[in-house]
């Protein structure tokens, strides 16, 4: 690839050249881009799995922390309460997860991983581990850190933007509290 012009040995789906709107930030452009290729390459491997996209970042959260309120995964996730609803359905249907009354609160529905998404947590990480060789193919070992180590000041510049913060900021313990399904 031509590093002076990003996109000239672009394939199909890739545009040549950046368009004349984003001139005022080709940065946030390519990282467009680039999200935007990332999360179809991921929705690939994911589908092997019988997961829409975003599906994985819902059961990630639920192995991580346990049997939460429907209302925290609307909060977490960042997604319309529709989205999360259809997204548990989908889930729910496939039995990787199971929602029931909060015994706190008969009005909230908590909502956990089963056992049977242990099996499920094995195929997405599988997919991860391959998203990340092909995302990282080509880039030597300091390149692999160096991209981390300034996506994530990018993401830390953003997150302060955000009013609700960001979701990586709530992420959990590495002990799963008590209720978690282990797999």
């Amino acid at each position: 690839m031509d590093h002076d012009h990003p996109g000239a040995d672009a394939g199909p789906g890739c545009p040549d050249a950046l368009p004349s709107a984003a001139r005022g930030g080709p940065t946030s452009h390519a990282l467009s881009r680039v999200a935007r290729l990332h999360r179809i390459t991921a929705g690939r491997l994911l589908r092997a799995a019988g997961l829409y996209p975003g599906q994985e970042f819902v059961m990630m959260y639920l192995w991580d922390s346990g049997p939460v309120r429907q209302s925290e995964l609307i909060r977490v996730m960042e997604l319309d309460p529709s989205t999360v609803t259809k997204m548990l359905q989908r889930l729910e249907q496939g039995g990787h997860v199971r929602r029931s009354p909060d015994p706190a609160d008969r009005r909230a529905v908590l909502v956990e991983a089963t056992e049977t998404s242990c099996a499920l947590l094995k195929d997405v990480s599988g997919a991860w581990s391959e998203l990340e060789q092909r995302t990282l193919a080509g880039l030597r070992p300091a390149e692999r850190a160096e991209l981390s180590r300034l996506l994530g000041l990018v993401e830390d510049n953003l997150c302060r933007e955000v009013s609700a913060g960001c979701p990586t900021a709530l992420a959990t313990d590495p002990a799963p509290p008590e209720g978690t399904t282990t797999c």
